[in-house]
């Protein structure tokens, strides 16, 4: 930018605030490599990988399978998965998709028979196939260099040896503890053996996921073949066990018995085995543009991802303290863009056949960053790339809380009316679950980032023989024929799961991603502003205060839309919040530290030094290296 560019700015009030004066932690920086995630224990298990000589592929997984075992409540096996990394000897972006399909009997036609206007939140009918497993398992056969065995010691052994519950699982147990005592059974036989929620630092095990992890082991270690080519097989093997063996026929069939919904009804689930061995998980292009200097990586509109790059492209020419959530203008500006895209995500996001190029088009984003007033928008505003009308959904106007900024996964207890659509109100915070999320970098060059999900311990009842629950993906679907996300065989939901990887020059510079629901891309995008446009270190950006909009259709059940609602944290400063309740934002205050989870690791373009960088937010999130 012009000396004179920034003189100009700077009398329009225009100049971006200075970083916070401390920051939480320091931002890590060394050559050797660098984990950050979501729970110290995967943390931890990450960086110890890379300290044995394995690469990132490696240390990621066998994180990733802690966080199964000690973030029960925000991920588990039974769940999915989206993943975007590079290679040491290719630089080009590559998304990891592990996000399972719709079974084979996922009808709009048989879910309407159930009574049902909506795909529930919680319950067996929620479930898409389990996708987490077999990509984690894909990346480390083709990407890794450890055996199955050494990568999955550090789940095994906090599965079978325990762990101390961490706060929010506890919390967690505890909100559902009356479900679990009436309904799910099998839930309380696992987390309430003493039929009572455990308290936070009980050290809880288990023994039955050990034991499906062990029979993945076993699987891999049939094949005799030494070399790549035999590591390979054993993969192979153990992703053969899991699709076709005990957790298939075991999950399908448990599930088949009526149990209670988010619906408040008792059904029973469509998933067989069948699907299950139906699923791999794969690879794909990223979707990319370009951003102050940068190029923003996602994958493709069967998440949400494509919709930051929509907002980026709204912002990018605008003045930087447009581009600034610590100050009024800049905050309202980033609100306004960001429902734009999301309204623009809710009507044309999907699996397959989506014109992401038409969405990204120049022209169409100068379009649409004209409608962004000085006033809060109170409509639902979809745009028509390429002339084309946009279908949408009924529209179900909820209240917001501060604490319901996760996603809603519990089934109503028994004797509860069950929810009709209408005038919604959101739960309060004490049914909502969450992600978790993984960052690794190594010396290499090899860099990944990737959100794990579902499958949480309150999605669905616990599958006695395995330990876990199924997730609730399809609960991201819609019962409504035409639409780019109606639930149909076969096709994937459009999924929340939004990692990013952020090239400089071609090169990979950082990888970076939160969890979040509905707030994933939201609370990255501010992370991204301060350090791109901004100047402010990884670290500086996590911790500075967050905000973001509820006026979108939630993903979540019971798929609710707050018109003009905004979440702030309090450290944005009684100033801002007055000016954006003045421009007609609807404001809740969260408190001073309560949004936004992301962390993050990189490659100083100029020092070449490696860094990391995490959420202090909650305590829970760490990130290590040397």
């Amino acid at each position: 930018m012009s000396e004179r560019r920034r003189r100009e700015q700077k009398r329009a009030g225009q100049t971006y605030s200075a970083p916070p004066s401390f920051t939480t932690r320091p931002t890590l920086s060394g050559t050797f490599g660098m984990s950050a995630s979501t729970h110290w224990l995967a943390t931890a298990s990450a960086q110890a990988v890379l300290e044995r000589g394995g690469n990132a592929f490696d240390a990621v997984v066998a994180g990733a399978f802690v966080l199964h075992v000690v973030e029960p409540h925000l991920n588990g096996p039974g769940g999915d998965l989206v993943g975007i990394f590079a290679t040491a000897d290719a630089a080009a972006p590559t998304v990891l998709m592990g996000q399972g399909h719709a079974p084979e009997a996922a009808t709009i036609e048989r879910y309407r028979a159930e009574n049902l206007e909506l795909v529930p939140g919680a319950g067996g009918l929620a479930a898409a196939v389990p996708g987490a497993v077999d990509a984690w398992l894909l990346l480390l056969r083709d990407h890794g260099t450890w055996e199955l065995a050494d990568v999955l010691a550090y789940a095994i052994g906090y599965a079978r040896d325990g762990h101390a519950l961490g706060p929010g699982a506890a919390a967690t147990i505890g909100r559902v503890a009356q479900l679990f005592a009436d309904d799910w059974t099998t839930s309380a036989d696992l987390w309430m053996p003493t039929g009572a929620p455990p308290a936070a630092g009980t050290v809880v095990r288990n023994p039955a996921y050990a034991a499906v992890l062990d029979g993945l082991v076993h699987a891999s270690c049939t094949v005799r073949d030494d070399g790549p080519v035999g590591r390979a097989a054993r993969i192979d093997a153990a992703r053969r066990e899991w699709k076709t063996g005990i957790v298939a026929h075991e999950a399908s069939a448990f599930l088949a018995q009526p149990h209670r919904h988010s619906s408040g009804g008792l059904h029973a689930a469509v998933i067989t085995a069948q699907d299950f061995a139906s699923f791999d998980a794969g690879y794909e292009a990223a979707v990319t543009r370009e951003f102050r200097g940068r190029t923003i990586a996602k994958a493709g509109a069967w998440t949400q991802g494509p919709a930051i790059l929509q907002t980026l492209g709204m912002l990018d020419p605008l003045a930087d303290g447009l581009l600034d959530p610590s100050n009024e203008a800049g905050a309202h500006t980033i609100l306004e863009a960001q429902k734009l895209s999301f309204a623009d995500r809710d009507v044309w996001f999907g699996d397959d056949d989506v014109d992401v190029d038409s969405l990204l088009a120049d022209d169409y984003l100068d379009e649409r960053r004209s409608l962004i007033g000085d006033a809060a928008a109170t409509t639902f505003r979809p745009g028509a790339p390429a002339g084309r009308a946009p279908v949408h959904p009924p529209l179900r106007t909820t209240a917001v809380s501060a604490a319901g900024t996760g996603e809603p996964t519990v089934a109503v207890p028994k004797g509860a009316p069950p929810q009709t659509p209408g005038l919604l109100t959101r739960a309060t915070g004490e049914t909502r679950g969450d992600t978790c999320h993984i960052d690794v970098i190594d010396r290499w060059g090899n860099i990944v980032s990737a959100t794990p999900s579902g499958g949480w311990l309150q999605s669905s009842p616990t599958i006695p023989a395995l330990g876990f629950s199924l997730g609730t993906r399809l609960q991201m679907t819609w019962l409504e024929p035409g639409h780019p996300s109606a639930l149909q065989p076969g096709r994937r939901p459009r999924t929340t799961l939004t990692p990013t990887l952020v090239l400089r020059n071609g090169v990979p510079e950082f990888a970076i991603g939160s969890p979040g629901g509905d707030q994933q891309d939201q609370w990255q995008l501010l992370v991204l502003l301060r350090m791109i446009v901004g100047g402010y270190t990884p670290q500086e950006a996590i911790d500075a205060p967050s905000l973001h909009t509820t006026a979108l259709l939630d993903s979540f059940w019971p798929r609710g839309w707050t018109p003009a609602g905004a979440v702030v944290e309090d450290r944005l400063g009684d100033s801002l919040i007055a000016g954006l309740e003045r421009r007609g934002h609807e404001v809740t205050r969260a408190g001073d530290w309560a949004l936004g989870r992301v962390s993050a690791v990189g490659r100083d373009a100029i020092s070449g030094q490696l860094w990391a960088a995490s959420n202090p937010r909650g305590m829970q999130g760490y990130a290590a290296g040397r």
